[in-house]
């Protein structure tokens, strides 16, 4: 995997799985394309969540509901790491997350920079989206990493962890059912066509 080579080494981590009745191939195109919209949950859970910063004029986490969510997060901050067409795609972004406000974000531009960020007092958080072929159909797993750059933020990060880790759960296992539903839906409606 991507994400194996990008952060091999990380104190907090979270995987879920999803089978799909799709070949691979269609499968990221799903991922890359679902919206908020089809995700009820991420939109309620990133407005509570972007509150404390919106109201001290930062921007929040995506919510618009017909633009694709990962594009969303690009524009607001994580970075695109690294991409094997069809295969994973592997997203990150810098910051102090366990500050109510969002505290600092450091900008990085790239996979070399983000691989390189050492700067005390920041956690570093990579997610990943991995396709593989399970039995006639797909498994796809998501797979998020934080690897923090010293012991201070590591505590930090522990006890936001231990709050929004269930949160973070959901807006996964979310992301995962959208992206199942676009992809069999859209084999449903082409098998229906030929017929």
């Amino acid at each position: 995997m991507l994400l194996d080579r990008l952060m091999p080494e990380y104190e907090f981590h979270e995987i879920h799985q999803v089978r799909l009745s799709v070949p691979p191939e269609r499968t990221l195109d799903a991922v890359t394309r679902a919206t908020p919209g089809e995700m009820p949950l991420v939109r309620l859970l990133f407005g509570i969540r972007s509150l404390p910063g919106r109201i001290a004029g930062k921007r929040g986490l995506p919510t618009k509901s017909t633009q694709p969510l990962l594009q969303q997060m690009l524009a607001a901050g994580f970075v695109l790491l690294a991409e094997e067409p069809g295969r994973e795609v592997v997203c990150g972004v810098i910051g102090q997350m366990w500050k109510v406000r969002g505290g600092m974000a450091p900008t990085f531009r790239d996979v070399q920079e983000f691989v390189a960020f050492e700067e005390r007092g920041y956690a570093k958080a990579a997610m990943n989206f991995y396709i593989e072929a399970a039995g006639g159909g797909t498994r796809l797993t998501t797979e998020t990493r934080v690897h923090t750059t010293d012991a201070d933020a590591c505590r930090k990060f522990g006890r936001y962890w231990r709050v929004i880790q269930p949160g973070s759960a959901a807006i996964r296992r979310s992301w995962l059912r959208a992206a199942k539903r676009r992809a069999e839906l859209g084999q449903g409606i082409r098998r229906r066509s030929t017929a």
